[in-house]
């Protein structure tokens, strides 16, 4: 079991799942408080803001991956009404997401690997701090994509620091058969109140939908 000191640093050096579930397990309960306000953790609500803005009329449930505590799925429901499975591999992560009130379901799964859930079920995916230093590289979309419905839109924070050397912008390309509408947009992961040497940190959000045509379109 992982003996680090739950913080950022932990974080981004984790190498392996079970690293993560141990640091996470033992942050669950103060993650909220002693990271996300004290370090000004605006990513969350900026990440949902774009997905309100580019998702339209949206009946089919979205998808938070990597939602941890909720902040997310949190934020979008104050952009919006939606209909919110979430989704991480800390099950004790996920007990405090339900307890925000915003999610319908939430699933326990490790995204290095298959995930146990129906193909093409998601309109929409969403998820802002797991594509990160440590934590999960660019093989996840081909499940991901998997999950999702036709046309669903896809709204995905990646610290741009890996955004490069840890192969997403090559995925991206060899996904262009089955991604439609490609951008990327940058937003700030911390806001004015964070410590000096994260202030200027960076997200590159790629916002897609997934190739095809919805049924009844």
């Amino acid at each position: 079991m992982s003996t680090k000191k739950p913080d950022l640093d932990a974080a981004y050096s984790l190498d392996t799942p079970e690293d993560s579930i141990d640091l996470y397990r033992n942050w669950a309960a103060t993650y909220d408080t002693d990271f996300a306000v004290e370090m000004d953790y605006v990513y969350p609500a900026a990440v949902a803001a774009v997905f309100a803005e580019y998702a339209g009329v949206q009946d089919a449930p979205v998808l938070d991956v990597g939602a941890g505590t909720g902040l997310v799925g949190a934020a979008l429901s104050a952009n919006g009404q939606w209909q919110i499975d979430g989704l991480d591999i800390s099950a004790e992560m996920l007990a405090v997401a339900m307890g925000k009130g915003a999610y319908r379901a939430v699933h326990v799964a490790d995204l290095t690997g298959a995930i146990d859930l129906p193909d093409g079920q998601y309109g929409g995916v969403i998820s802002a701090g797991t594509f990160t230093h440590g934590h999960v590289g660019p093989q996840a979309f081909d499940e991901l994509l998997r999950l999702a419905a036709p046309n669903a839109l896809f709204v995905i924070g990646i610290n741009a620091a890996v955004y490069k050397d840890q192969g997403f912008e090559a995925k991206f390309r060899d996904l262009a058969d089955q991604i439609v509408d490609f951008m990327v947009l940058e937003r700030l992961i911390y806001g004015d109140k964070t410590k000096p040497d994260h202030k200027d940190d960076i997200a590159l959000v790629a916002v897609f939908r997934k190739a095809g045509v919805a049924a009844g379109s």
